[in-house]
């Protein structure tokens, strides 16, 4: 090697992995836009098939813990340093399901691991939100199956708006700006946040407004998954106009995410 060559030196960002349902075309991008200019951290995805939701058996396979780590076997083939899983099934279906998920892809490939609602559940506890409001894309049996898997988390929900979408293609074409109206009808039952649920949701675009103009918090379940992940790996929280910052939160840092 010519002497005026230095051999590299050791230079690794933390690796964050999300598996993604297949069907969804909103998290990656916003994600990519939220981490802007950032050079500390590399997002990296794998995708499992999901076409529709629904409160059917159907549509509950879709999010069988085979799958979630048969996904996540290729995600830490890249040394990823935290795998999420980056869907909401978890709010209609209970924490316990989302908790069993965690903890088999961390028990199959070594690596931590989180959820959307375990992130979400995690943003309410940083904010000391022991209400909320909920703004989904979901048919009113989804909310009501959401606000009842919340009650049994201490969550209760004051009030709901749904788009009566199970079609996840469609719930992408909802715009940021119409989550507003939505906003505004629950934040009158006077709670102390609004969750945008579901990450095929443009909810992160809508959180700044929605904030400033109902003067309470606004939590979006793409937001706070990548704000887990990021204190998960000690990297630097997202900027505060998408959401709570999660550093430390329920023992993410260490690792230690609470269980259901």
């Amino acid at each position: 090697m010519p002497s005026e060559f230095s051999r590299p030196t050791a230079w690794r960002v933390a690796r964050i992995g999300m598996i993604v349902p297949s069907s969804n075309t909103c998290l990656e991008p916003t994600t990519y836009r939220m981490l802007g200019e950032r050079t500390d951290v590399s997002v990296h995805f794998t995708r499992i098939p999901v076409g529709r939701v629904g409160l059917d058996g159907a549509s509950d396979a879709q999010f069988d813990t085979a799958g979630m780590q048969a996904a996540a076997v290729l995600l830490a083939t890249a040394d990823v340093d935290v795998i999420a899983w980056n869907g909401t099934a978890g709010s209609w279906l209970g924490t316990a399901h989302d908790h069993a998920i965690s903890e088999a892809i961390t028990t199959k490939t070594g690596v931590r691991a989180v959820t959307s609602t375990q992130a979400t559940l995690a943003a309410f506890a940083a904010l000391g939100a022991r209400s909320i409001g909920l703004v989904t894309p979901y048919p009113d049996d989804m909310n009501a199956r959401i606000g009842q898997c919340y009650r049994d988390e201490g969550i209760t929900v004051t009030g709901s708006y749904g788009f009566g979408l199970t079609e996840t293609t469609d719930i992408a074409r909802i715009r940021a700006d119409e989550l507003l109206a939505p906003t505004r009808h629950v934040a009158r039952s006077e709670p102390d946040a609004v969750a945008y649920v579901c990450t095929n949701l443009r909810g992160a675009d809508a959180v700044q407004a929605a904030r400033a103009e109902n003067g309470i918090p606004v939590v979006d379940s793409v937001a706070v998954t990548l704000a887990a992940c990021l204190a998960m790996v000690g990297a630097g929280p997202l900027n505060p106009r998408w959401g709570p910052d999660l550093a430390g939160t329920l023992g993410l840092t260490s690792g230690t995410l609470a269980g259901p």
